[in-house]
């Protein structure tokens, strides 16, 4: 929609409808951070108790529903399509319009909200990563990734790089990102998941050189765009070996990146949106936006199915789920398999006892699960919506998304406190 708003300015009017699956997704303030986060231009209505999704008979999501200026439906589709797709229906639409005298082209102000909690030095960050004493973080809605040190108590950080000062796509030496998330360390290279631009970067911190090693900066949607090499939101990445793991939210799949032959391929389920355990290609993830490495296998939070799901490594191996049960299954439950409820994790990250520790986003909460067991447990709760995290043997560095910081969560006592950030 935002192509399309681009291209025809005034003359097209999108309002956006969010008939929310998830409880906390029928939040407003929820919605109005989403909004902000993803840069919508556009009002949005909180169809919270589906009136407006039952007046126009939807059955899916998403559903395009086309209004002409004299207010008669004259369309609707149901599923993902592509800007170019619509504009024949569009320009002749327009054209009709015009020529009845009906469309009306002044601006019509819609004033933005600001966001629940007011942005400060971060903005939305939405992953984290860790080594040693040095700490990255995906500062998402400022399209930067910071790096610094942490000092001794490991509650204060000195930015060593900030790099990226706008979105955009651009490598060399002075690049730019469009909502980064997942980071992962190599040595003296960061890995960035550039959701936005829809590919991976290598960025070296000796010398703040990008290059992208996968994806094109356009979203994959068709053959074409899959044969040239497109990506479509990497959210999140794990490097094992001379590989780099990818959490491939926007088509439901994790996929591998050989950093040796420089080739990017699914690993990981079909492409449909659905909870299906089975061999790597015929098994169904749904937007899968955290992973790491658990021994020989990847765990990942699918973040569709409110699941925690582990891949093995092995190519003849397949998927397989610790908790969580279907697209439509969610809540707030601690309990042992089956009894467990998740509500949309976000991110997952490995102890050295062999646990995980989870993001449950949705429920603003830290839960640690037991792969063994397959018990969920509750540690924290009170966070904003943290999408992404990581551990040392004191402390969990949160990306607690919509309160704009980087919580610092003392893993003797489970206190919570602001990591401190000096530019």
């Amino acid at each position: 929609m935002r192509e399309l708003e681009a291209r025809y300015g005034h003359a097209l009017a999108v309002v956006g409808v969010h008939s929310g699956k998830y409880i906390a997704e029928r939040d407003t303030s929820r919605i109005r951070d989403a909004s902000i986060r993803l840069d919508a231009i556009h009002p949005t209505i909180n169809d919270r108790q589906f009136r407006v999704w039952r007046a126009y008979a939807v059955r899916a999501w998403p559903t395009l529903v086309a209004i002409d200026p004299t207010g008669r439906v004259i369309g609707m589709q149901a599923g993902e399509f592509t800007a170019e797709g619509l504009v024949p229906f569009i320009d002749r639409t327009l054209a009709e319009a015009r020529s009845a005298g009906t469309l009306e082209e002044s601006a019509v102000h819609a004033e933005a909200d600001a966001p629940t909690i007011a942005t400060g030095e971060l903005a939305y960050p939405g992953k984290v990563a860790l080594h040693g004493r040095r700490l990255a973080i995906a500062d998402s809605a400022h399209h930067r990734v910071l790096v610094g040190t942490l000092d001794d108590r490991g509650t204060r950080l000195r930015i060593d790089h900030a790099i990226g000062d706008a979105a955009g796509y651009r490598d060399g030496d002075a690049p730019r990102f469009r909502n980064p998330q997942g980071l992962a360390f190599h040595d003296d290279v960061l890995y960035v998941a550039d959701a936005g631009n829809h590919a991976v970067r290598e960025l070296s911190l000796s010398t703040g050189h990008a290059r992208t090693i996968a994806g094109t900066g356009v979203q994959l949607r068709t053959q074409r765009d899959l044969a040239a090499g497109a990506l479509s939101s990497p959210w999140d990445l794990c490097r094992v070996g001379d590989t780099l793991r990818v959490a491939m939210a926007g088509i439901h799949r994790l996929w591998t990146i050989d950093l040796g032959a420089g080739t990017a391929t699914p690993s990981s389920g079909t492409g449909a949106e659905e909870l299906h355990d089975a061999p790597h290609a015929q098994a169904a993830l749904a937007q899968p936006m955290g992973i790491c490495r658990i021994g020989d296998a990847l765990a990942f939070a699918d973040a569709e199915s409110s699941a925690i799901r582990v891949a093995d490594l092995d190519p003849s191996g397949g998927v397989r789920t610790l908790v969580g049960t279907g697209l439509f299954d969610f809540g707030d439950v601690d309990g042992v398999g089956d009894v467990a409820r998740l509500q949309h994790a976000q991110g997952v990250a490995a102890d050295t006892d062999g646990r995980l520790l989870v993001c449950d986003s949705y429920n603003d909460s830290l839960r640690w699960l037991d792969p063994a067991t397959r018990a969920v447990t509750t540690w924290v709760r009170g966070l904003h919506e943290p999408g992404g995290l990581a551990l040392d043997a004191r402390s969990v560095y949160v990306a607690d998304t919509n309160a704009h910081r980087i919580a610092v969560v003392d893993r003797a006592d489970g206190s919570v406190q602001p990591l401190m950030i000096e530019v």
